[in-house]
């Protein structure tokens, strides 16, 4: 599998964190100069935004969490050359369940079908890893 296949989905994955991450940046700055939240009510992180601007926030920041271990997986299969098809389409996978979870979380954020979404994309990603640890072990 070429480089480029292999990561574009994690060229995507990086695309929606800064989407999310200035999106969240505009919001929390419209916020705060359109008088909705002052900024001592914030500055020490407390949970006092909007719920507009905390949902974008929520969003961004989960996709610190998880895509950690979709981005160090990517990195180790580039580098033992075991990213085949199958790791391909499986990175999709996950990188579809992170954008079904960005959008539901920032629009109706209708727990059940965000938890869904969730759920696919973490036992997707724990399928790569799972994959990946045996390739590995029966290639020593």
């Amino acid at each position: 599998m070429s480089i480029q296949m292999v990561l574009l989905p994690v060229f995507v994955e990086v695309a929606l964190t800064f989407v999310l991450m200035f999106w969240m940046a505009r919001a929390r700055v419209a916020a705060v100069s359109g008088g909705e939240c002052k900024v001592r009510d914030i500055a020490l992180r407390q949970p006092n935004w909007p719920v507009g601007v905390t949902q974008i926030g929520n969003a961004y920041h989960n996709q610190l969490e998880l895509p950690v271990l979709f981005y160090v997986l990517t990195g180790l299969a580039l580098v033992t050359k075991l990213a085949d098809l199958a790791f391909v389409l499986l990175a999709w996978l996950f990188v579809a369940t992170r954008v079904a979870h960005a959008y539901i979380m920032v629009t109706s954020n209708h727990v059940p079908r965000r938890f869904r979404a969730f759920a696919i994309g973490a036992f997707t990603l724990m399928a790569m890893w799972i994959v990946f640890i045996v390739r590995v072990l029966i290639t020593l």
